[in-house]
């Protein structure tokens, strides 16, 4: 078995940022399985590639495109890897300047990945303290006025 690299935690990071089905194969496997925790639409787990693109999809969706997760730290092992990236996003529709957590998120979120044959087959989020609230509350499908939001 390979160890995993920093060099392919990047390059898969890159080739989800693309939107390139193509490219993102390169990296995830067909029957990935991918973990979201929380209390919120998005919580639970995505099975298949397809599934997680998905996901992918309506966070972008619902950020109106300004989601993004921002590489800060890697650890790899023989065959899974660990990172840290600071995930940066507004809610679709939300007054740039507010600092509500319904509507802007700017905090580390952590990822551990199992790979297979150079390709993730597992992840699974995990959020540090009191960023899983506010990471529901991001999520969540209610505005801080108590309306209602499309999903």
């Amino acid at each position: 078995m390979t160890e995993v690299t920093r060099e392919q935690v990047e390059s898969a990071y890159r080739a989800l940022g693309s939107g390139d089905r193509a490219r993102i194969l390169e990296h995830y496997s067909e029957d990935l399985r991918w973990l979201v925790p929380g209390n919120h639409p998005l919580a639970g787990w995505y099975e298949g590639l397809d599934a997680f693109l998905e996901l992918m999809g309506q966070t972008h969706k619902l950020t109106g495109g300004t989601f993004r997760m921002d590489l800060e730290a890697v650890l790899v092992g023989e065959d899974c890897s660990a990172d840290v990236c600071r995930n940066v996003a507004l809610r679709d529709g939300a007054d740039p300047a507010s600092a509500s957590p319904y509507e802007r998120m700017d905090y580390q979120v952590f990822h551990f990945m199992r790979w297979r044959d150079g390709r993730i087959t597992e992840g699974r989020d995990g959020l540090f303290g009191d960023t899983a609230a506010a990471f529901s509350q991001f999520w969540a499908p209610f505005a801080p006025d108590g309306t209602r939001r499309d999903r």
